[in-house]
This record gives structure tokens, sequence and C-alpha cells, in this order.
């Protein structure tokens, strides 16, 4: 599984902020190893969002995504002490879950 994501959630002015750097290595399919094959395409596909338990964003990614993405988004309202949770999942079938308080 991959590594944990780094999130950052900070409420100010009646909005929170969102940060996440996400662990995956986002492989397009068009490179070619040192023997000349082809890599296989492994890339994030699907992203969600949730505050206290609530879906409030999703995504879906394709292969132009670079390695261990960045994602910026704002949720109305928050708290702190409010629970964010993101999830990925991708084009293996693998998936991550991580969650971080509100600031």
């Amino acid at each position: 599984m991959a590594d944990p994501m780094r999130i950052r959630a900070k409420a100010e002015g009646g909005k929170t902020t969102v940060r996440v750097l996400m662990s995956h290595m986002m492989e397009s399919g068009q490179r070619k190893d040192a023997a000349g094959k082809p890599i296989l395409a492994w890339h994030i596909n699907e992203v969600s969002a949730s505050h206290n338990g609530t879906v409030v964003m999703t995504a879906e990614w394709g292969q132009a995504v670079s390695k261990d993405p960045f994602m910026q988004f704002n949720i109305k309202g928050g708290k702190a002490g409010d629970k964010v949770a993101i999830t990925w999942k991708d084009t293996k079938g693998d998936s991550r879950t991580d969650e971080a308080v509100v600031t």
C-alpha cells in the first residue's frame, strides 16, 4: 500500500481550506522500461473527500496527473475539530483513505 497522504485542513473566514499531498507513482503507460517494453498505466483514477462523513468532493483523474499529486479545495463552513477524509482508488484496484482534523 502507498504511503500515507499528507492532509492539512484549516478553517478560516467561513470556509475550510484542505490541502492534500498523495504518494503515488502515477505511471501514464506511455514510457518504456530499460528493455524497451511499455510500462503499464497505473494511476489514481478516483478521488473523493468527506467532511464529517458527508461527501463534499469527487474527482475522476486520468493518466496526465503528475507523480505524487497535490490537490487543494475549499469547503463552506467547517470548524476546528471537524474531520476531513480523503480516499483514492487507482487503476490496479488499490485504494487508500486518510483522515485529518481541521485546525
